[in-house]
């Protein structure tokens, strides 16, 4: 099959058939990692036993033990992650890194050597523990890095792990000189979903068919949860790699160039070299696996102690709107999440209008809409606490970019180049800008410029600890009733 009916193919089926289990491939380096940590523990503290058992000297102490083999994998650890050798792609590689391993195990044991003499802590371990140590750990790390390359090979065959979300986007040129090595060696896939640009000259017209070629990009990133996007483009198009730049900044996802033809050419790339994969990282992926999981777990374990806490307050408030007049206790309106997939958002209903389609006018000071019942509850900020349903099933987050209507949404992305950043995280009940008193109507766009920059602040700077502070200084922030009407 030609590439280019290979390529009109994937691009039209937007995927490939799955196997019932997909095995994320963001975990490979964490697993690696941690087997290379338990087989230096065991071979530490089995090089103990071994010798003692030998020589027929008393059983030492192995906690002591223990802990060189602790110190040893954290330093084996660095080293080696330090330079990628536990990335998927490199992991998927044929070839095993032996030079490298040993290069740094050895290099390890000297530093644990000279450390021991320095602080003079080494007549606690014997040397013949130590070598037997230095000597057999090598082994066990070796064979654990060739059984991984051996089961990955056959997981990638089967299209049970490897990045098959993975987009790659280029040049009919650029694409057609990448073959299933150097795939397998970008993607850890030969099979990656390809869309082709257009061949056109004329700049006007290649960008109206680039937009409609990126359009469909979209859509297969949103619908498959697509997490890294690449470019196969020429090094020296600079206009084409500056507008793809500027379109894919709707997404969330990490983009990056892949070295043209040229530029392998002049650096002898290999697809079977242990070199690092040379590759330009024109935009950064908002949260890594890693923090979408603990930030995720962060939101269920909240969200569903505060509805049990805050059942009651929602039971009387439900009541409330109930018996103030007619018309439902939610009030539901459609709202932008993450990558820019809508959502229903729930609320107390608070207003005798339900504004949820082209023309929604925002709340204000002393709005005649709002009930009498809804006054109270907006003061307070208890309209918001049916959001945590929302957090709940995933649509939202306890901490991020306050949602806005879909109608505000779409002026808002016309206006501000950046806006279209905020739906990189999902969307919260509240954020860094709302604790600085950013909250409430837009009525200008210098309002609505603020928040942004407050949002685009939190994306870039996310820590678990960040959500944390935000937390607390929202509790602190509805007490003082800030904006809030």
């Amino acid at each position: 099959m030609s590439l280019d009916s290979q390529v009109d193919q994937k691009s039209a089926s937007g995927s490939f058939a799955r196997p019932a289990f997909s095995f994320p491939f963001e975990v490979i380096p964490y697993l690696l990692s941690t087997a290379d940590a338990l087989i230096i523990l065991v071979s530490g503290m089995t090089s103990g036993l071994l010798y003692h058992w030998v020589t027929g000297t008393p059983l030492p102490n192995l906690t002591a033990y223990f802990a060189v083999g602790l110190i040893a994998s954290f330093v084996h650890i660095v080293r080696l992650g330090g330079r990628g050798y536990y990335d998927f792609e490199i992991a998927t590689k044929p070839g095993v890194e032996t030079v490298e391993i040993l290069v740094s195990w050895f290099t390890t044991g000297l530093a644990l050597a000279f450390f021991a003499f320095l602080l003079k802590i080494g007549i606690e371990f014997s040397r013949g523990t130590f070598l037997i140590f230095l000597l057999s750990a090598p082994f066990g790390l070796l064979a654990q890095r060739k059984l991984t390359k051996v089961v990955l090979a056959r997981a990638v065959a089967q299209g049970s792990i490897g990045r098959r979300n993975t987009v790659l986007i280029g040049a009919r040129a650029e694409m057609a000189a990448l073959n299933p090595q150097d795939l397998l060696a970008f993607f850890g896939a030969a099979d990656v979903t390809q869309f082709v640009l257009s061949d056109e000259c004329d700049r006007e017209q290649r960008c109206t068919s680039d937009l409609a070629t990126l359009n469909s990009v979209s859509d297969y990133v949103r619908k498959n949860n697509s997490v890294d996007v690449l470019l196969a483009v020429p090094w020296s198009d600079a206009a084409r790699i500056e507008f793809l730049r500027e379109q894919l900044k709707l997404l969330p996802v990490s983009a990056r160039l892949l070295p043209d033809g040229y530029v392998r050419a002049l650096s002898n790339y290999t697809p079977s070299a242990g070199q690092r994969i040379l590759s330009v990282e024109i935009q950064r992926a908002p949260l890594s696996f890693a923090e979408r999981a603990v930030k995720r777990a962060m939101d269920i374990t909240i969200s569903a102690l505060a509805l049990m806490f805050l059942l009651p307050v929602m039971v009387f408030a439900a009541i409330g709107i109930k018996l103030d007049g007619q018309g439902p206790i939610i009030f539901r309106q459609n709202r932008k999440g993450f990558n820019g997939r809508e959502f229903v958002m729930l609320k107390f209903r608070t207003m005798t209008v339900q504004d949820n389609g082209q023309v929604v006018r925002q709340a204000t000071r002393d709005d005649p809409r709002v009930t009498r019942i809804g006054k109270l509850l907006r003061s307070a900020s208890i309209d918001e606490l049916p959001q945590l349903w929302n957090v709940l099933r995933g649509d939202m987050s306890l901490i991020g970019p306050r949602p806005h209507a879909l109608a505000h949404d779409d002026y808002f992305e016309k206006v501000l180049g950046d806006y279209a950043f905020r739906h990189h995280v999902k969307p919260g009940i509240t954020g860094w800008a709302q604790v600085h008193g950013l909250r409430g109507a837009t009525p200008t766009v210098d309002h609505i410029s603020n928040r942004v920059k407050m949002d685009l602040w939190y994306i870039n700077n996310w820590s678990l600890w960040l959500d944390i502070q935000i937390l607390f200084k929202t509790f602190f922030e509805v007490l003082s009733r800030r904006n809030a009407y």
